[in-house]
């Protein structure tokens, strides 16, 4: 068993390696939806713990390595997951939002017809990292309360952004693919 244990781990720690990479490389080279194939170990992963398959891990080290890889995954696979899903969500709405340079947004057109040049929600890269990482401590932690504190304060934080539907729509998909995405590599640490 010891054995099987190792190799099934050994495995796991190779995936995750392997998701990693290629979220950082979906982020480098700037192609979000690259990084949709590490969803499935995550997927596979959370469908094991539904059925209640278990492998302990051969060591204590291995498994904190793992837990570490994990949450690394959480927050880096974030950002390119969660883009990938906004293009999805905009794709045939002839949506008017652009991507901004310093991780915000910028609203190509307003409703009354009237350009706009600010970029708005800046920041909103960096603040899902964060946000990310906070979220998976609070789950591992056991502290679900910082994930109603961190909501709470994100969306006041961000109210005064939030005048067009365009920017509301993509706030809350955004925030949403953000907790989800992080609160299920979370859930694979606990369990």
């Amino acid at each position: 068993m010891i054995v099987v244990s190792s190799i099934l781990w050994a495995a796991a720690l190779l995936v995750i390696s392997a998701s990693l990479a290629v979220a950082v490389t979906s982020i480098r080279f700037r192609r979000p939806r690259l990084s949709l194939v590490t969803i499935a170990p995550v997927a596979i992963g959370l469908a094991g713990a539904a059925f209640l398959i278990s492998v302990p891990a051969p060591s204590h080290p291995v498994a904190v390595i793992g837990g570490i890889g994990l949450a690394l995954l959480g927050v880096v696979a974030g950002n390119p997951i969660t883009v990938a899903v906004l293009a999805f969500a905009d794709r045939g709405t002839g949506a008017t939002v652009t991507d901004g340079h310093h991780g915000g947004i910028i609203l190509k057109e307003s409703r009354d017809g009237t350009r706009r040049d600010a970029e708005v929600l800046r920041g909103g890269t960096t603040i899902g990292y964060v946000e990310r990482l906070v979220v998976i401590a609070a789950i591992v932690l056991g502290h679900l309360e910082i994930v109603a504190v961190l909501i709470a304060v994100k969306g006041l934080g961000r109210f005064s952004e939030l005048d067009s539907p365009e920017i509301r729509e993509r706030f809350i998909i955004g925030t949403l693919v953000s907790l989800a995405w992080a609160g299920a590599c979370a859930l694979l640490i606990v369990v």
